[in-house]
């Protein structure tokens, strides 16, 4: 925080962004690193897949989410290159529709769900389920019963009550269900609280220094109806680097060991997890998913030396990393206001006809982006300015801080980069808002895959006052015995 005894505005630095922004030396060029392989610009208008932003709005409106499909299958390829051995499961969370999971099967990837509806998705699809991992820590019987039913390859465990209920159900349906424990590992991630998930305190998994997860192993193999296949670890999201995996390997695999030595089980696989991060700014620096396999191979290598046992069939997980850089959300400005602050200062608010509804990341976990101009050339000076969205939040930020022409204006579309993961999957209806489209775009062709919401499927749910209606003024006369 800076602070001056006058006020913030006076504070060295203040209103001038964050140390990491610089103002560009073009205001209408594009930060590679930010945006998918295909998205570039000609004469100041932003194409992705070969498809102008400017002709895919006018056809589909605005907000859209815009997916390149060259892009993510690329990603796809490359982690199923880069980890050639592993099985890779894509991040169902980050987004689903039946059309990514369909590409995700075709580029040999396995899938990760972690609900019923993501389940359903993958079903619809045609996505076979001996290749689907279903995580979540409060399965209900209902989806529990469906996985086993659907043949789900790996049910992820992460409560003792979920051994049991898993364990009964198999038994019901005469199933055997395939079954990894989840653990945690006591490592926490360098990134945001809320995405850590190998800490100590917080809802996932079996603690491995509490003895808990050595439990929850001794009673799926005593459990009928369970088949162990072996441990799953993650740290967190949004990772950058292999260190948080090599603490967490080393522990993992000693409890790997421990099960072998003790209860004389030898688990034929493990899970890693994953969470690689994306760029959404220029502050961000992903691995390539090579060296992260080569860091993380020799972390498993050496450990099982040490340890004197034979190396488990890996798994990871790599969440963002293949939608996210994959996908950006075009908009359409709609006011541009300048905002007079103490001291001389002012902000520059451009607001446009999304928000929050589309991108709940930045009110959720103070997230960064970064914007572009998308519809024209513009020669005026950058300015730096906050994108704001239209909901009736303070709150409703897209993009904290990005140097924007100075002559932006009503009319103006500007699209934000990394918006593949969460941004789709987390939006609501707030304010009754519409949920904005996906298209995809490939080879100079836009395709719906999931459409915009109408005003029609946001009353659909609303059943009205279907229990009839009630005469309060009755109700006054009919006495304290009513």
């Amino acid at each position: 925080m800076r602070a001056h005894e006058a006020g913030w505005a006076h504070a060295e630095g203040a209103l001038k962004g964050p140390m990491w922004l610089r103002e560009p030396a073009d205001v209408n060029s594009l930060v590679p690193l930010l945006w998918s392989a295909t998205a570039r610009k000609v004469d100041g208008v932003l194409e992705v897949g070969g498809v102008r932003l400017p002709d895919l709005v006018a056809e589909h409106g605005s907000p859209a989410y815009v997916l390149d499909e060259a892009d993510f299958r690329a990603r796809a390829r490359a982690f199923r290159d880069g980890f050639a051995g592993y099985d890779v499961y894509y991040a169902g969370k980050a987004f689903l529709c039946t059309a990514v999971a369909r590409w995700v099967a075709e580029e040999g990837l396995r899938l990760d769900v972690c609900s019923g509806g993501e389940l359903a998705v993958a079903e619809r699809a045609g996505f076979d389920p001996a290749h689907i991992g279903f995580h979540g820590n409060n399965k209900s019987e209902a989806e529990l019963r469906r996985a086993v039913r659907l043949g789900v390859g790996r049910i992820i465990v992460d409560s003792f009550h979920e051994i049991e209920r898993l364990a009964r159900i198999a038994t019901e349906l005469d199933a055997v269900a395939p079954v990894m424990v989840r653990v945690t590992a006591g490592v926490e991630a360098h990134t945001h609280e809320y995405i850590a998930t190998a800490h100590e305190d917080q809802k996932f998994g079996f603690s491995i220094n509490a003895g808990d997860a050595l439990e929850a192993v001794r009673r799926v193999l005593a459990a009928p109806g369970l088949e162990l296949l072996g441990l799953h670890s993650h740290i967190g999201s949004q990772i950058f680097d292999s260190s948080g995996f090599e603490v967490a390997a080393r522990r993992v695999l000693a409890l790997h060991a421990r099960v072998s030595e003790e209860l004389g089980v030898t688990m034929p696989e493990m899970d890693l997890g994953g969470g690689f991060g994306i760029a959404y700014t220029t502050q961000d620096d992903p691995a390539d998913p090579a060296q992260l396999a080569t860091e993380m191979t020799k972390i498993v290598e050496h450990e099982c030396r040490a340890l004197g046992v034979a190396e488990p069939r890996l798994s990871i997980e790599p969440g963002r990393a293949i939608v996210g850089p994959a996908m950006c959300t075009v908009y359409e400005v709609g006011t541009v206001k300048r905002v007079a602050l103490d001291g001389g200062a002012s902000r520059t608010y451009v607001s446009v006809d999304g928000g929050m509804s589309d991108n709940i990341r930045t009110a959720l976990y103070d997230a960064d982006y970064s914007c572009t101009l998308a519809s024209r050339a513009s020669s005026a000076a950058p300015l730096l300015g906050r994108v704001v969205g239209k909901h009736c939040e303070a709150g409703d930020i897209v993009v904290k801080d990005e140097f924007v022409p100075g002559d932006l204006a009503p009319g103006d579309l500007v699209a934000v980069p990394g918006t593949g993961a969460y941004c789709r999957s987390m939006a609501s209806n707030y304010n009754h808002l519409l949920r904005p489209p996906v298209v995809a775009v490939r080879d100079g062709v836009a395709r719906v895959v999931v459409r915009r919401e109408t005003e029609d499927d946001l009353l659909a749910t609303d059943v009205g006052d279907a229990g009839g209606t009630v005469d309060f003024g009755e109700m006054g006369e009919m006495g304290d015995d009513a």
